[in-house]
Formats: structure tokens, sequence, C-alpha cells
């Protein structure tokens, strides 16, 4: 490719800029990472499933390529050392290197920019006090800076005081910043507003604000209409950014844990799973409140980002790679059972209750 890709400010300010979706549940189902400690040895352990996993993403029309590197400073890497001699050479270090390495070679294979990542550490609520967390994050941070990351995101915390320490952090690297809560409606887990979250954050020096993880599409963009309310009212100018979970999480709307409350998190979620007619009603809708940095997070496959680029092509000004194969609804009309052709218009989609997929039966006389 030709020129200098443009960075994130300027694809912010030029229109809408698509995310990528989730990595460390993706591959867990995948058989290369390890529930409950959910953290990103696979970049070293599996680098070609993260790769193709970034493949993924990118032919979907993905416009961000994550670094995998959730949960990847020492301080939580510890976990890793407990019975498990092979994992002694995996620290921060050598973990986001190669993170990066593999973010930034498949973003050359397109028009992609690479998002350093960094998320909580345990430090933090384990009250060791801001000199301890601080330096956690400043090793990861130096490795970004140090690779030539094009931005810089802090995501998934719980509580604003921690998410302010990375935004500080990330501000002396001289790189745009964003910055994302796992909260909901009910706020941050030391019960301060989505509002006041916002505000904090953007005070801070966030160059982008929102919210990712713990809660459906639905009720991450309720309490981003109440980020937005706030920081329009406190005159503060910043983008805002959506990246929720992929599955119906309608119960949990006002608890902090968000879907790790849920009983079937984490081997049982399937059935809960947004279709890509939920993800674009959730796209459009983003859009509609002033979203600008739209993707997801644990439970969106590529298909459910592919969703969001199809519905905002005319606002990019493009459709994503492989779109000669994506003819939407219309291509339903090539099917040969002629049952087919009345589902090709989106109406039938947008009015369609899915079913659960799941019913209780005594014995098989009640299938009939």
């Amino acid at each position: 490719m030709s020129g200098a890709k443009k960075g994130l400010l300027e694809r912010l300010k030029d229109g809408v800029v698509v995310g990528d979706g989730s990595f460390v549940v993706t591959l867990e189902r995948r058989g290369y990472v390890e529930a409950g400690a959910w953290t990103p040895e696979a970049v070293v352990q599996y680098p070609d499933a993260v790769r193709q996993l970034h493949r993924e993403f990118l032919r979907a029309g993905a416009d961000v390529m994550q670094t995998f590197t959730f949960y990847a400073s020492d301080n939580r890497l510890s976990c890793l050392q407990q019975n498990n001699d092979e994992a002694q050479e995996i620290n921060c270090t050598s973990l986001n290197t190669a993170a990066c390495d593999l973010a930034k070679g498949v973003a050359s294979e397109g028009d992609a920019i690479v998002a350093g990542s960094m998320s909580p550490v345990p430090a933090y609520v384990e009250g060791k006090g801001k000199e301890v967390v601080v330096n956690e994050f400043q090793k990861q941070v130096n490795v970004f800076k140090e690779k030539k990351v094009d931005f810089l995101l802090a995501e998934f915390f719980a509580y604003i005081e921690e998410a302010e320490w990375a935004i500080e952090v990330m501000k002396g690297f001289g790189l745009p910043v964003a910055c994302t809560m796992n909260i909901g409606p009910a706020g941050d887990r030391s019960g301060v507003s989505p509002g006041d979250c916002a505000i904090r954050m953007a005070k801070a020096g966030a160059d982008v604000v929102g919210i990712n993880c713990h809660y459906d599409p639905f009720i991450c963009l309720d309490a981003m209409k109440m980020m937005k309310t706030a920081l329009d009212k406190a005159g503060l100018s910043c983008y805002l950014m959506a990246q929720p979970v992929g599955w119906h999480t309608n119960e949990i709307r006002n608890d902090t844990r968000g879907y790790t409350a849920l009983p079937e998190f984490p081997f049982a979620m399937e059935p809960r799973l947004l279709t890509r007619v939920d993800v674009a009603r959730f796209a459009r809708e983003a859009y509609n409140i002033g979203v600008r940095y739209i993707g997801g997070c644990c439970g969106f496959e590529p298909y459910h980002i592919r969703a969001i680029a199809e519905e905002l092509a005319t606002e990019r000004g493009k459709r994503p790679p492989g779109h000669d194969k994506s003819g939407g609804y219309k291509s339903l009309r090539k099917s040969i059972l002629p049952s087919q052709h009345e589902r090709s218009y989106r109406d039938y989609w947008d009015t369609l209750v899915p079913a659960s997929g799941r019913r209780e039966f005594k014995h098989m006389a009640d299938v009939n």
C-alpha cells in the first residue's frame, strides 16, 4: 500500500472506526487459552492461532488490530508460574513484544492500525498503592512505545481511579489515548456514575472514552448515552467508543459483575449469542447517538464485526474485504428453495424473534 496510513484521530474525525472483537474468549473456545486465568500466553505458545484471528477480523472490516495483551501485566501473569514450568520465560515484556509483532504484521496486510492494549492489574484491588500499579502499567507501555504502535488503549477498568492512573501513564508517551470501562448504567464498582466516569477520563487526558465488555450492546448504549450527556453538559469534547459483549445479558443490567454473574458463564453462553441482525442494529443505534469507535469484546466473532462494517458501509465509504461473498439479505434470492426468497428482505430479519434453541421434553412423543 502506498502512502502513510491515517492515525486513529484522523480516522475518527473523518467518520467511523470499526474495532475488532473477542480474543480471550474466542481463543479459549478454539483451545488456545485457559478459562479462569484468561491470560494471553497464546501469543508466545500459539502465534499462528492469534495471527489467524487477527486476519479474520481484518477481513471482516476491522480498522484496528488490538494487541492480544489482556491481563498481560507481570502482576497478573504470575498465575502462570503456578504448577507450570513451561511458563517461566513468559512475562510482560516478552508477551507484549510478541503480541505487537503479530498485530503489526497483520495490520500491514490491510489498512488497519495497531492499538497497544492494557487492562487492570491485580495490584490495584490488592491495595498495593499507586506507585506499584503505575509501575505495572509503565512496563507494558514501554513495549508499545518501542514497537511503535499507533495508539494506546486501556480497557476493562472497573474502578475510575485505576483508569485515571492508566491514562496518566499513557499520556506520557505522546500517542493518542483511548480508555474504556466495563461498566453499565449503575456505574463503576466504587459507585461513580457513567457520566462522572466519562468526565474524569476526559479530564485525565483520554482522547477517546467509553465502555467495553460485561454488558450487551443495548445496556452498553444506555450507559453510553449517560456518558455523552455528562460530557456535553461539562463542555468536554472527546470521541466515544463502545465495545460490548456478544451475548444478551438483560437480567444483569445493574449488577456490576457483568456477564460473569450469569450462571451460564463461561461454558454455556452460546444460547445467548447475538445474531448479526442484533449487531447491525447496535451499530446503527451507536452511530446515531454519536459513538464513532464501534467494535466488540468477549463473544464478538468476526462475522459480528462484518455486520458492523456492512451496516456502516455508507458512512465509512467502503465495504469490508470479501464483500463479493457478502450479499446480505438479497443473496437469499439466489436460493433454489422458494421458501428462502421471502427471507431476502430486511424487514423479515428485523421483526424475527429467534428461538432460544432449547425446549424441555418429557419424552420423544412431546416432539410431535
